[in-house]
């Protein structure tokens, strides 16, 4: 199982972070000791003191395939959740400005957070997701919005990593991002149905 992740894919969040729109997707990946399920509780590590929360719609890829088109890539999904994609800011930003990889900043164990999954029973553009911290939103997003739509990811993506059943893809963060702190509870929710819980210590 890997975890193919999605940066800078809805335009708010691309100018809150002051970055430029790219013209094609921003792909990343995070290893498999990199997800956080089952609602456990995310230990603030000792290498970062500035690590950000990134509220994702997450699918699951449900068969195998690579060089998906556009027009076959919603066969290649059923289920759906939300996300948090943790990010050692930074590190981020040291990386950033030596031209450096981003993996210490977005890879590190525990910094995929994933929310339980349900079977889709409308299109992905059509859903409303969102963020909880300490009892008040400080994210909501419209799949709608996404710069590249889910399919177009998939077959962006299938053309440079065979995907296989079970492969999750973080699908971007909308506006609103932050830091986390020790002691905070975080609700994930797409449309109103709560899929994530997650505690910071």
């Amino acid at each position: 199982m890997k975890i193919i992740c999605v940066g800078r894919n809805y335009v708010k969040h691309v100018e809150e972070l002051k970055n430029k729109v790219p013209d094609k997707p921003v792909i990343f990946l995070k290893p498999d000791t990199a997800r956080l399920k089952d609602g456990k509780p995310f230990f603030y590590p000792e290498h970062s003191s500035n690590i950000h929360y990134e509220a994702e719609l997450v699918v699951r890829i449900s068969k195998n395939g690579r060089h998906i088109q556009p027009q076959f890539a919603h066969s290649y999904y059923n289920e759906i959740t939300i996300g948090i994609d943790l990010t050692a800011r930074d590190t981020q930003q040291e990386l950033k400005e030596n031209g450096l990889p981003w993996e210490l900043a977005k890879a590190f164990d525990d910094s995929a957070v994933v929310g339980n999954f349900i079977t889709l029973t409308k299109p992905v553009s059509e859903l409303s997701f969102s963020l909880e911290k300490n009892g008040k939103v400080v994210q909501k997003g419209l799949a709608a919005h996404m710069i590249y739509p889910l399919d177009e990811l998939i077959a962006f993506i299938s053309k440079y990593f065979f995907l296989k059943q079970g492969d999750l893809i973080f699908t971007g963060t909308p506006e609103g991002v932050g830091p986390i702190a020790i002691g905070d509870e975080y609700v994930g929710k797409i449309e109103n149905e709560t899929l994530l819980n997650l505690n910071i210590k």
